[in-house]
């Protein structure tokens, strides 16, 4: 089964600063049927405005894996993690029991990104962060793992995840298609970004995202030169 979300019909935040559209409900914010896909609750497609962003504040029992679609964030955590992130990066971070970090565009110009939020297969531990660059170049006509929590895409470069799922990125261009294999069961959510793209027979306009249940492979086919984010889930979830 594919069910398509449209950008359009997604839950939204607003401030002076922020852009948010939620592919996934969360608290009173979005459609309620939007509703989480195993351990995947949040698919935020943020817009940050120049010098803006959040300040320092806590997350506990979380798995956060941040795309970075354009211009730049700041991330910074009681730990004494410090990076700029650039476009084509991703940042992945396990809050464990506790952790404090900010997230801020310091920046002159818009900063655009896709947030993901997993929850963790066992509350607790301690805090774990790590970030990464994935090129066009890198990831053209295929999926690269950027943050996993199976052992072997670890060990084949993915950024490590308490979570029992994966996160991959394709840059496809036009008239590309692709069969792709999803692990069992079968379950995943993907979004198009910039470029419009068809989900076996379901048309994807840009920014539109899709639930898929219960399937073995798409097809995922471009109609414009896009990238394409999906989230696997390893194991049976709901």
């Amino acid at each position: 089964m594919i069910e398509h979300r449209p950008f359009l019909s997604l839950g939204a935040i607003r401030r002076d600063w922020l852009d948010a559209r939620l592919h996934f409900r969360f608290h009173e914010t979005g459609r309620t049927g939007h509703a989480p896909l195993g351990p995947l609750y949040v698919l935020n497609d943020d817009e940050f405005a120049p010098r803006s962003g959040f300040g320092l504040h806590a997350h506990r029992d979380v798995e956060v894996v941040t795309w970075v679609r354009s211009g730049a964030i700041t991330h910074e955590d009681d730990a004494g993690n410090r990076a700029r992130l650039v476009a084509d990066s991703v940042q992945a971070m396990s809050a464990g029991a506790a952790i404090l970090h900010a997230e801020r565009n310091e920046e002159n110009v818009p900063a655009r990104l896709f947030q993901i939020w997993l929850r963790p297969r066992m509350p607790g531990g301690a805090p774990r962060w790590a970030t990464r660059v994935c090129s066009p170049e890198l990831r053209e006509g295929r999926f690269v793992t950027l943050a996993s929590g199976d052992p072997d895409d670890v060990d084949a470069g993915a950024l490590p995840i308490n979570t029992d799922a994966r996160v991959r990125i394709a840059t496809l261009r036009e008239g590309t298609r692709v069969q792709h294999t999803l692990p069992m069961p079968g379950s995943a959510y993907l979004v198009a970004d910039h470029g419009r793209l068809e989900v076996g027979h379901v048309c994807l306009a840009p920014r539109d995202g899709v639930a898929v249940r219960n399937e073995a492979q798409v097809t995922l086919t471009a109609r414009d030169d896009t990238d394409v984010v999906i989230v696997e889930l390893l194991k049976q979830g709901d």
